[in-house]
């Protein structure tokens, strides 16, 4: 279980300094399990990862041929 000093919002536990939001929500991160605000958030975002919203698109290869056949390099 999370110790309670830790359960205070982020901002608090560094004396202040203003912490970046939760990425999901918006809310103050917590900082045990920052950058999230709540295990809800972190669980969220884990699901985004692993169904593939936060993929990167692949920028095809300038050499390779688009229809698929090898380029003749003489």
């Amino acid at each position: 279980m999370i110790d309670a000093k830790y359960e205070k919002p982020f901002a608090e536990t560094t004396g202040g300094t203003s912490a970046k939001p939760c990425p999901v929500c918006g809310k103050p991160a917590v900082f045990a399990i920052r950058p999230f605000c709540s295990k809800r958030c972190a669980d969220i975002d884990l699901h985004r990862w692993l169904g593939g919203v936060y993929a990167i698109p692949a920028a095809g290869d300038p050499d390779e041929e688009t229809d698929g056949q090898v380029a003749d390099k003489n």
